[in-house]
Formats: C-alpha cells, structure tokens, sequence
C-alpha cells in the first residue's frame, strides 16, 4: 500500500515554526509522507526575519519535476512565494501534470500588517494560482488585501469568500484568528454552503505559523482522501490544539506546538456550525 504523499511549495523558516518546516511537521502528524519545493530561504527567529533570498524559478521547476516524476503527489499547497517567475512555475507544473488537490495558502500579510508582495506579484497570485486551488485559506488581513476593503462585519466576510471563490477557486475558508471575541472562528464557504468553524481563543504570543500549520493539515487531509469539509474540520481541531498547548520557545512570537494533536487530543472540542 502506497503511503499517502503530500508536497509543500513554500519558503524556508530557520526558526523552524513556519513555512516547510511547519507543513512538514505537520504532515508528519497527520500520517502523510511529506515532500518540499523550496522557494526561498529565510533568516528568522521568533523576533522577526533577518534575510530573505529567493530562488530561481529554474529550481523550482527542477524540484516539482523531481518529485512528480518519481515519487508521486497526492495534494499539494503553496505558501510564500515572492516572485511572478515562481508563481507562473507552479502553476504552469500544477495544470500540465494535473496536480491537485491543491491548497493556495496566500501568504501576503506579514504579522506587522505589512505587506510581503508587490501589486504585480498579488495580480499573478490571482490570475496563475487561486483559480487552480481546491482551497483557498487567507486570514483576515490577506482577504482585505484580496477584496480590497476592509472586513468587518460578518456580512462582509461573506462577500468576501464568494468574491475570492468567483476568482476561480472552489472553496475558501478565511480565518479569523486577527478578530477580537472569546472564540477564535474561521468561515468556511464551498459555493453552497457557508460554515462557521469555532474554536476556544488561547491568549498566547506562541501563534507564529498557524496558516501555514492550518492550511498544511488540509493538505494532509486531502492527501488522504478525505472530503474537503472534513479535511478542514481536522485542520481546525489540529491548529486549536497547536496554540493551546504552546512550547514557549524564543523571546518573541514563538511557535505552535505541532505535538500537541496527538498529546491532547481529549482536551479542545471544536465547534461547526451552519453559518446562515
């Protein structure tokens, strides 16, 4: 029996709490053989990034192939990816070899509220990427970016997943853990149905990779063949679990805890409810 395999297309985090090394983590978790694309290189900490520096595209086309041509993909998501040249890449490897499902993590919104894309590389994240993605899964501050308004009312964010749905994606889920409330409570919209998925808010400083941790556990999920609103259901149970129990590594924004799924899983419920 072939063990199910899931790739990350995203950047590096030093720090270990983000990027593929979170995805990976995470897939690891979850049961799923876990490969890498790398985009980029960081230095970072839990006090901030000290060095970016992007890879060609060339590496990234020659990593894609690598994998695909080998070992095999069974749902794929992207994370930060700072350049048009990667972009139009992934996506011209994603519809020439059938890739999918695929999880577009739209990592734009640094913690500071400024912005890691320029407007052409946010363009092509909308025009090459999004329409290709089973999933859609910005936080608050990136579905602003992508609506261009703010969002602050329910009613809102609902226009807004249709709006980042009719960019061609087939579902999206904007999370909400930058609003105030004793819930943390992500929306959840496939074209039919909207859902809101709530979760008990832990005050805590240790949240650095939580979409890329959220958005991975999805991958995971689909890499197992699991439906999409259970895929994401998990992925909020395994993030809620991952603030809740926090490792309190480094002096700043330190990061989830990636144990805590599978070491507390009697301790956080997880609420879905239909959202009307």
């Amino acid at each position: 029996m072939t063990a199910p395999r899931a790739l990350t297309i995203a950047g590096s985090d030093s720090g270990g709490g983000a990027g593929i090394q979170a995805d990976l983590k995470t897939f690891q978790e979850l049961g799923v053989f876990g490969m890498s694309a790398l985009t980029a290189v960081t230095a970072q900490n839990t006090l901030g990034v000290t060095g970016i520096y992007e890879l060609e595209s060339e590496a990234v086309t020659r990593q894609l192939d690598a994998v695909t041509e080998d070992i095999g993909i069974d749902a794929l998501k992207t994370g930060m990816i700072g350049t048009v040249a990667i972009m139009e890449t992934i996506a011209e490897k994603v519809a020439q070899n059938h890739l999918g499902p695929l999880v577009v993590d739209p990592v734009m919104v640094a913690k500071s509220g400024h912005s890691l894309l320029d407007e052409a590389a946010r363009n092509a994240l909308v025009d090459t990427l999004i329409p290709l993605a089973t999933l859609v899964t910005p936080n608050l501050p990136e579905a602003e970016f992508l609506v261009g308004e703010r969002l602050d009312t329910e009613t809102k964010q609902k226009e807004a997943a249709c709006r980042i749905r009719e960019m061609g994606a087939a579902a999206v889920v904007i999370k909400g853990g930058h609003l105030d409330g004793e819930t943390a409570t992500d929306l959840f919209y496939d074209g039919e149905t909207f859902l809101a998925l709530s979760a008990p808010r832990t005050q805590t400083p240790h949240t650095h990779g939580t979409g890329c941790t959220f958005s991975a556990a999805v991958t995971a999920e689909l890499a197992k063949g699991q439906p999409l609103t259970d895929a994401v259901k998990t992925a909020k149970t395994f993030i809620t679990r991952a603030i809740s129990h926090p490792l309190k590594l480094g002096k700043g924004h330190g990061p989830t805890n990636h144990w805590g799924y599978r070491n507390h899983s009697d301790e956080i419920r997880t609420w879905i409810i239909p959202s009307s």
